[in-house]
């Protein structure tokens, strides 16, 4: 028999929850290589065909790097998050496994790109899996934020912002790639260099001052 949490605020530890997360993070970025190693190379007779087959192939090169970096990118922010989360509840845990949802679609999506560039609907694939990743970040941070006293009791104020801030950024540059990725496919993942300055406009705050100078200004 199942046992039920009386409890409606009921909180467990996040242990289970990041080893779960990590696995899927690592099958999703090892399935990324299938289409490089089932791409059949044919038959070449000098180093100069094996050459030009491998570059022939640099789509496939190209989409399997983008994906492969923005899904360590993901990973890297779901480590960040949980360094401050100390709890999980229900609602934490399934947003998580929606974000873990777009997270396995990101192979299929690479192949779908790679395989059928020529249609919209291929163009955008990619950029529409990370969405729902970051999506699903961006939505995990806010809850834990409004719960933050069961959560997340250690995690400062300027912490909370600064986190919210980083994922506000992710997400509005994400939502500027998949309105442009119909002409740039992939490329147009470029626009996450615009992160860091993103994130800094976003911050609208100086830094506190030295306790040398906040005295001479007193």
């Amino acid at each position: 028999m199942i046992r039920q949490r009386r409890h409606p605020a009921a909180t467990q530890s996040t242990t289970r929850l990041e080893a779960f997360t990590d696995g899927v993070f690592a099958i999703a970025a090892t399935l990324l290589v299938l289409d490089l190693t089932t791409h059949t190379i044919g038959h070449v007779d000098s180093d100069a065909q094996l050459w030009a087959a491998l570059f022939g192939m640099r789509e496939l090169f190209f989409n399997f790097l983008v994906s492969f970096a923005l899904l360590a990118l993901m990973w890297t922010i779901h480590v960040r998050q949980f360094e401050y989360v100390q709890r999980v509840d229900a609602v934490l845990t399934w947003l998580n496994n929606g974000r873990l949802l777009f997270v396995v679609l990101v192979p299929f999506a690479t192949a779908l790109t790679t395989e059928y560039s020529a249609f919209l609907a291929a163009r955008i694939s990619i950029p529409v899996a990370f969405l729902g990743v970051i999506v699903f970040s961006w939505l995990q941070w806010g809850w834990a934020r409004r719960h933050r006293a069961r959560v997340m009791p250690d995690c400062s104020d300027d912490e909370v912002r600064e986190e919210g801030r980083a994922g506000t950024s992710a997400l509005i540059i994400v939502v500027a790639v998949v309105v442009i990725s119909p002409w740039a496919g992939s490329l147009a993942f470029v626009l996450f260099a615009l992160d860091p300055l993103l994130s800094r406009v976003l911050m609208g705050r100086r830094r506190p001052a030295p306790e040398g100078e906040q005295a001479d200004a007193g």
